[in-house]
């Protein structure tokens, strides 16, 4: 099957930049015939995407033995019990990578082991400083006799991507089944990344609709829907920090999966944004020979407002983009080679995929839980390090599914479900217009903050388009991801505060129609839109998402300076675009002025956070509204609760965290 990887970028109405892909892993294969197998016994180690399993994959001839490879092996962390409670507590130090290793990487015996086997085929390896990620170099040839496995050549024909998008049809190598290593080694593997270079990620860049056109009534200013960083820092209560620290000092890390436009983000901080010029440095760092040219097609605007917006927040900070290609292993080593340089003080992606599709993969066979706990392992190093981390929580509300593998259930994105990690989730700022379409015109109102969720332009867009309103509302749901995991447990660091464990939601659309999208997985994949909407209400467990939210709405969303887009037919300057691909670098930025003004590194803000939410003077502010003028097209407030799944904890004021974590200590 195909799952999505995807940016989280969108523009306009049912518009976004979308990279889509696969990332699939086999299943560890058929128990062993002894309940203690010999150190050499072979034994199924989890693997990435295998291109052999993916719908319409032919194999035409055996891959050439001299085709060179790089493989990923993830090692399981020692001691993770005890590291998972340490950072979910919060830590109040933090480990050097050297540290790290000698308490939570693996042994130096057995990754001699792991090294000492490989190269007995010819195969080179490189340690990551952590002891947790070992890349290796061969051939075909060399991992075939080293795994147990055959390759094979294979056309892949375009697979299903997200909102009508495709993964172009590939020519590429793929083992046939998972590899093996001998018992002795494989029980300290995690998962096997990279026999496969089949390409999942594409990118494509949809635009407003040229029939309906939004005219902000806002008369001076900036404009809803050309903000700036600068924006995003005066309503989140970031300036005050700004009289005496702009990051200066501090490095921030993107971690994507798309390359920069070279000069990009400096021409916007200087010619759009009109931040200062700090002399500060952004350094590309290509991980595992890197994504290739920049591509519009490929998400590169993706990229360049990582860039431009966390750099546009922190003016003073040095940038650190680790841009990976668009394979299996890239997009884990990127992070673990921010961890090994433990040189970004606090990184951001914005990236992901539905839980959904990953379970699908699971029960297809094709995937196994290990990609996730590969996340899990990675964004555990930073923590341990104190480099903070942001991911973005999707922007298909609370159905993330429905943007990747087409189903209609309540979903949310990984690694955006990290407990480890910090989920971005978006809002829409008050504005009010115009919007215009081939059957009239239709004003527009948002009066107050609220989550985002487009249903607030579902009428309006069917009046105006004379398009029937179901058609509209399943079109575009579109919104903040939020909602409960299914896959990671609930961190005790939500149990500080009420609502992560219920919940009050407008049913807009119930789901139907449940099919088997893949062998003895079940989900429904078409919706009924209700009228009368009903507010409900109900319990939920695991891993509540988001944690904190900031403006992503693109109709009060932000300008995007993008020189690659001119080549695809587009403008390099745009304003409209929004996102929770917007807020996960935002945090990230405001985090290196936090940084600099305490004179040190914060970490994970999880834990204090929820801290401090549960405290008697709160940086967050819950928006807790019920009902259709605060959802993410299902959750809504939590009245007289901290947390709500359409917006977490609420929107900060990020001066009064600052000021929180400074009486900490």
């Amino acid at each position: 099957m195909s799952v999505s990887i995807r940016p989280r970028l969108w523009a306009g109405l049912a518009a976004g930049v979308l990279a889509v892909g696969a990332t699939a892993a086999a299943a560890a294969g058929s128990a062993q015939a002894s309940s203690t197998p010999g150190p050499n016994t072979p034994q199924p180690v989890p693997t990435g995407v295998l291109a052999s399993a993916l719908p319409g994959a032919s194999a035409f001839a055996d891959t050439p033995p001299n085709t060179p490879e790089q493989v990923s092996f993830i090692l399981k962390e020692r001691n993770l019990s005890q590291l998972e409670s340490a950072v979910t507590s919060g830590l109040t130090s933090f480990n050097s990578v050297s540290q790290f290793a000698s308490s939570y990487g693996q042994t130096s015996a057995v990754i001699s082991a792991l090294t000492g086997y490989l190269a007995s085929y010819g195969i080179t390896t490189t340690v990551y400083p952590g002891d947790v990620d070992v890349s290796a170099s061969g051939t075909a040839q060399e991992f075939n006799k080293a795994l147990s496995v055959t390759q094979q050549n294979y056309h892949v024909p375009a697979q299903h991507g997200a909102h009508g998008t495709t993964v172009p049809a590939q020519t590429v190598y793929s083992a046939t089944a998972a590899p093996e290593l001998p018992s002795s080694i494989a029980q300290y593997v995690l998962a096997i990344l990279g026999l496969t270079n089949y390409a999942p990620f594409v990118s494509n860049a949809v635009h407003v609709n040229t029939a309906v056109t939004a005219t902000p009534s806002a008369s001076s200013g900036d404009q809803p829907g050309d903000y700036l960083p600068s924006d995003f820092a005066a309503t989140y209560g970031l300036d005050p920090l700004y009289r005496s620290a702009n990051g200066s000092g501090e490095t921030i890390g993107i971690v994507t999966l798309a390359a920069l436009d070279p000069g990009a983000p400096q021409y916007f901080w200087r010619h759009v944004a009109n931040v200062p010029n700090t002399g500060r440095t952004v350094t590309v760092d290509n991980v595992d020979g890197g994504p290739g040219a920049p591509s519009d097609a490929a998400g590169t605007g993706e990229t360049d407002l990582d860039v431009e917006q966390s750099g546009g927040v922190a003016p003073g900070a040095n940038v650190i983009v680790y841009q990976a290609p668009n394979t299996d292993p890239g997009f884990i080593d990127a992070f673990f080679t921010a961890a090994s340089q433990n040189t970004a003080d606090t990184l951001s992606t914005s990236w992901g995929e539905s839980e959904t599709i990953v379970a699908g993969s699971v029960a297809a066979g094709t995937e196994t839980a290990a990609y996730e706990s590969a996340f899990d392992e990675a964004f555990l190093e930073l923590d341990d390090q104190g480099q903070s981390v942001f991911d973005a929580a999707g922007d298909a509300g609370a159905y993330d599914a429905s943007d990747d593998i087409g189903t209609t259930n309540l979903a949310v994105d990984t690694p955006a479900d990290s407990p480890y990690a910090t989920a971005a989730g978006g809002t829409t700022l008050p504005w009010s217009g115009l919007l215009t379409g081939p059957d009239g015109s239709v004003t527009v109102t948002v009066p107050n903050q609220r989550a985002w969720g487009w249903d607030y332009l579902w009428q309006p867009v069917a009046t105006i388009t004379d398009t029937p309103y179901d058609d509209v509302a399943t079109a575009n749901v579109v919104g903040g991801g939020g909602g409960f995991s299914v896959v990671e447990p609930e961190p005790s660091y939500q149990t500080l505060v009420s609502g992560t464990s219920d919940y009050r939601a407008v049913q807009y659309l119930t789901p139907t129609d449940y099919q088997a999208v893949e062998p003895d997985f079940v989900e429904p994949t078409e919706w009924h839109v209700n009228s009368p909407v009903p507010v409900v209400s109900g319990a939920g467990s695991g891993r509540a998402v988001p944690d904190v939210s900031a403006d992503a709405d693109p109709y009060t969303g932000y300008l995007l300076y993008e020189p690659s887009a001119v080549p695809a037919g587009g403008t390099a300057l745009e304003g409209g675009w929004g996102g929770t691909s917007f807020t996960s670098p935002q945090f990230n930025g405001a985090t290196a002025v936090i940084d600099s003004y305490l004179g040190h590194r914060i970490g994970l803000w999880n834990p204090n956070l929820y801290a401090f939410a549960a405290g008697p003077d709160s940086p967050v502010t819950p928006l807790n509204q019920v009902g259709t003028g605060n959802d993410n097209i299902f959750y809504t407030g939590n009245p007289g609760q901290l947390y709500n799944e359409a917006t977490g904890l609420g929107v900060p004021n990020l001066a009064k965290f600052a000021s929180d974590l400074a009486a900490l200590g």
